[in-house]
């Protein structure tokens, strides 16, 4: 019996052990799925580009994008919850989990799927950590001013248990010494719960430290004086006003200057029969219907069609579709702009060169290469270039862009300006190139001051979050590319803006305040727990002070306590109701003793009836046998309460004085 009990103590502190490893698995779970939501949400900018490459490899268009955030949330959402409750059951004082094997499963999937998509990102798509790098130095001082709030909340419950783990140290220490016997294993579990301390504390007063001084770490290009904050970037509409139009029709162009753009970009391709147009993809079947007029043609390169053909196309049915809407956040546009953008056509190049002419607006574009056997393959930058000069527009409107046949184009064309890419210092000024159009992500990551040092003017792509157009601003830029371009032309000022005499103030300001309510939080929970301790101690020592007989005193460890008789629970007319409970002395010389109902102190004067006490029932000799019997020992131990004058009583029988009797009285050890 002994064997399986210790087996079943055996296997359940097995069980016990595994289930408190299991609290890494959550937290780890946790950081990941919160770190993965992170990025994602930050690098919104992207969710376009992200769809656009979905729509290639599926050839259907959908919100990939938000798919995934949501699912990234669900994940976040649940190892939250999980972490939650095992917090709560720490704090109830259980170190076990007891989860449902399910939830465990799904706890060891939400680190495998965010260990996934991780790699995913870093393999395939690193710009999405370039975009998250960005986004903290934006919000950098926003979080760690947010940040210092919920330290103060989170040290609540460390305080607790902290303190909580003192309190039971002291307490082990404590019995230690009356423990021999089990000295190493007190030892064990007292360094367990001192090194459980330190598992707690040392990682959150580090974490409090550095954020009191993470800011002097800080940089931030939003943290500078009013007077030093650059002037408020131009914006080029980006194939138009995507959001607002189908992209590259004239309906976009047209509703990106109404929202006051600098300039407009787009891509050209040049048909067939030598005619450059407007279009993005690499095939015509996201933004026309060619699957309905020529499906077989679908696939096929937008150059390999000639004019003709490509302007019997429609180019914004899909655009009034729900399910093709570009972006997620689309605000829902009017009766007329619908039927407008229903009748939109694929426009020439000449037709926007003619609009920005009229604008007086600055034109850039991406000019693709048409495909193998064309027959401009070789010379469709210079037919392009004459298209341009065709138009009449001012030369100094254009941004070239293509760095293909660059001398012709600067021979034939010496007002166009000549735009480069992110190339070298060295190589802009061995290339006369005065302007730049990069990737906002490549830039900020590869000598913005080299740059601004030197000179060069700085047109960003693609840049739609409010946030991200701040940090352009903050940053000096001079233009960028946009397609959320009546959002981004409404802003006065950049998000997240602050002078560095503000954020000083706010850092020193959070750090105090958040220092002393740590301070009180950690004193309260430690008056507490004094207050709990004295509270036992004075309980425990009034009911030791309770039962000590008259006269006593405790001395030095023990005390000399003499037990008030309890109260039986038998019919008041037996031997047991009407007597005391016999003496242990008196148990040991068994005889023909008769009992006394006087309390040791009034036994030597016996007390008489009252006149109106009611007659007692007189106990017979068989109640007196009874009671001398071996197995009545049990009973001998209850009594009546202490008789008082004004109440009932009976004759005193005779007994031998209390002075005669061995004192014996137990020694109890007293309690803490």
């Amino acid at each position: 019996m002994q064997g399986d009990v210790f087996a079943f103590k055996e296997k359940a502190t097995a069980i016990f052990k595994r289930e408190r490893l299991f609290y890494p698995f959550l937290v780890a779970s946790f950081c990941l799925s919160v770190t993965l939501l992170y990025v994602w949400i930050e690098t919104s900018n992207e969710y376009f580009g992200f769809d656009w490459v979905v729509f290639l490899g599926t050839g259907n268009w959908f919100y990939c994008s938000i798919l995934l955030l949501s699912f990234f949330g669900i994940l976040t959402a649940y190892s939250t919850l999980l972490l939650i409750l095992g917090f709560l059951l720490i704090w109830d004082g259980r170190h076990d989990l007891q989860l449902h094997w399910f939830h465990k499963i799904l706890t060891l999937l939400v680190i495998l799927l965010s260990s996934f998509f991780m790699w995913i990102l870093s393999i395939y798509w690193k710009d999405r950590w370039l975009t998250a790098g960005l986004s903290l130095k934006v919000f950098a001082p926003y979080i760690h001013l947010s940040s210092i709030p919920v330290m103060v909340l989170i040290s609540w419950p460390v305080a607790f248990y902290l303190i909580h783990l003192e309190r039971e140290a002291r307490i082990r220490k404590y019995k230690m010494t009356s423990r021999e016997r089990r000295r190493v294993k007190s030892c064990d579990r007292l360094a367990k719960l001192r090194a459980l301390q330190v598992a707690i504390g040392l990682p959150f007063f580090l974490i409090l430290l550095c954020l009191y001084v993470v800011p002097l770490g800080i940089y931030s290009p939003c943290i500078q004086e009013k007077d030093k904050l650059g002037p408020k970037p131009d914006i080029f509409g980006h194939r138009g006003a995507p959001m607002l139009g189908p992209e590259n029709t004239m309906m976009s162009f047209e509703k990106a200057i109404e929202h006051g753009a600098f300039g407009l970009e787009t891509d050209v391709y040049l048909s067939y029969d030598s005619v450059p147009f407007l279009m993005h993809d690499y095939d015509l079947r996201r933004t026309t219907n060619i699957r309905k007029v020529m499906p077989n043609a679908s696939f096929a390169h937008p150059s390999s069609f000639t004019w003709d053909f490509l302007s019997t196309l429609n180019a914004g049915e899909w655009f009034v579709q729900p399910q093709l809407k570009p972006f997620y956040n689309m605000k829902p546009i009017s009766e007329a702009d619908s039927k407008k953008a229903e009748s939109q056509t694929i426009p020439k190049l000449a037709d926007l060169l003619e609009l920005a002419r009229k604008e007086k607006k600055f034109v850039i574009f991406d000019l693709n290469s048409p495909k193998q056997k064309h027959p401009h393959r070789n010379t469709y930058v210079r037919h392009v270039v004459s298209v341009i000069l065709d138009s009449k527009i001012e030369q100094h409107l254009i941004y070239w862009l293509p760095g293909f046949d660059r001398d012709y184009v600067r021979s034939t064309a010496p007002g166009f300006q000549q735009v480069g890419r992110l190339y070298s210092i060295e190589s802009l000024a061995y290339e006369n190139l005065s302007i730049i159009n990069v990737d906002y992500k490549e830039l900020f990551y590869n000598g913005l001051k080299d740059y601004k040092a030197a000179n060069i003017t700085i047109n960003l792509y693609l840049v739609n979050e409010p946030w991200l157009y701040s940090l352009a601003w903050c940053s000096r830029i001079h233009s960028v590319t946009t397609d959320n371009i009546q959002t981004l032309s409404q802003l006065n000022h950049p998000y997240f803006f602050m002078t560095p005499n503000y954020y000083v103030f706010m850092w020193l300001f959070v750090d105090s305040v958040s220092a002393i309510f740590i301070v009180a939080i950690f004193y309260f929970h430690w008056w507490n727990e004094n207050e709990k301790e004295k509270f036992f101690k004075s309980t425990s020592t009034h009911k030791d002070t309770r039962n000590l007989p008259k006269g006593k005193t405790k001395k030095s460890g023990a005390s000399v306590i003499s037990k008030p008789p309890p109260r039986v629970k038998e019919s008041p007319w037996t031997l047991e109701a009407l007597t005391p409970a016999l003496t242990r002395s008196t148990r040991k010389h068994r005889g023909p003793q008769q009992f006394s109902a006087v309390p040791e102190e009034k036994a030597s004067k016996p007390l008489k009836p009252v006149k109106d006490d009611v007659t007692q029932p007189v106990p017979t000799q068989e109640d007196f046998e009874l009671a001398q019997e071996p197995t009545r020992e049990a009973t001998h131990k209850t009594a009546l309460p202490d008789l008082k004058a004004n109440e009932p009583t009976i004759s005193s029988a005779e007994v031998p004085h209390p002075e005669t009797q061995p004192d014996y009285t137990p020694i109890v050890e007293s309690s803490q």
